[in-house]
């Protein structure tokens, strides 16, 4: 049976997201969905999944929330439900910034995915990746500045650094920003903007959208995109992807990095080999040890230090930058 999952958000004012974390858990409980949901003063942000259903349930629910009726909401499927429980969390942001009182509800204008392409062949746009790293090493689009950042907060310090390097006096460029599935952009571009670039736009759904709509044949994307699930990446047609991820220091692998000689499942890769303690190998390896020894016996390892936990601690530092 195929799996729903949506990647959902909506920036809007909840006077107080708190009463609404109660109505929204014990729903998804009772549909057996699971994923994470973010509820801040300043809107909602998840990733849910579950029978298909439920998962209409649940939005129905979302959209009758107060200015929540035109929530954005990206469906895929997977094989099986890649979250182990439900968590819905009340914050000061529901994708973080750190820049008060920034108007995320003031973006730059959207520009949907059969309009993409003529942006990335434009030599006079200037193509920005909002996301992480992390998440640009494994796929982004043809001629894209990395900001190369760790965190969606250092955005800001790469933005006042973009903006000196451009010479004096010279006319803003036109910016052409993008992210997983559209919400890191909303408060980009409106960062953009509030710092005096005015021609500012960004993809409308995201890379997620653009994957889904956009024939592999027409595509300007290279790679994969890193989601924020066990299906750790996607590609066209939001099939699920190659990469893996270390469960000790939470970066995609590829299958060059699962073939190299220092990879230990659960233990080491490539990207960790020299910054982890002896002290840490060994608790990483005696965790991996219990998991097999479960999976040899038909048992489910389900302790803190369970596969579960170890794979949702390998992408949780990243909920709060959903999409």
């Amino acid at each position: 049976m195929n799996v729903t999952v949506a990647a959902l958000y909506k920036f809007t004012r909840f006077e107080d997201p708190h009463p609404l974390r109660g109505q929204l858990l014990e729903l998804c409980n009772q549909l057996g969905i699971k994923g994470t949901i973010l509820l801040a003063a300043e809107g909602i942000n998840g990733t849910i999944a579950g029978a298909g259903g439920a998962i209409e349930a649940v939005i129905a629910h979302i959209r009758s929330l107060p200015g929540c009726s035109e929530t954005e909401v990206k469906y895929s499927t997977a094989a099986t439900i890649p979250f182990f429980r439900m968590k819905v969390r009340v914050k000061k942001e529901i994708v973080t910034l750190g820049v008060a009182d920034l108007d995320p509800t003031q973006p730059g204008e959207y520009v949907s995915p059969a309009d993409w392409n003529a942006l990335v062949d434009d030599p006079n746009v200037i193509l920005i990746d909002t996301r992480n790293d992390y998440e640009v090493a494994i796929g982004s689009f043809k001629g894209a500045v990395n900001p190369k950042t760790t965190s969606f907060t250092e955005l800001p310090l790469w933005m006042e650094a973009f903006k000196t390097s451009l010479p004096l006096g010279a006319p803003k460029p036109k910016l052409a920003m993008f992210c997983t599935g559209g919400i890191r952009c909303e408060k980009s571009t409106a960062l953009m903007r509030a710092n005096g670039f005015t021609d500012v736009v960004h993809l409308k759904g995201g890379i997620l959208k653009y994957l889904e709509e956009v024939p592999a044949t027409d595509s300007r994307w290279q790679g994969e995109c890193f989601v924020f699930d066990q299906r750790v990446s996607v590609g066209h047609g939001l099939t699920p992807g190659s990469y893996k991820i270390c469960y000790a220091c939470r970066t995609p692998l590829s299958r060059l990095d699962i073939e190299h000689p220092s990879f230990e499942h659960g233990v080491r890769c490539p990207h960790c080999l020299d910054n982890r303690g002896v002290d840490q190998r060994a608790r990483y390896a005696e965790r991996q040890r219990q998991v097999d020894m479960a999976i040899s016996q038909g048992q489910e390892h389900i302790g803190p230090q369970s596969a579960r936990a170890n794979v949702q601690a390998a992408i949780a530092h990243t909920a709060d930058e959903n999409c």
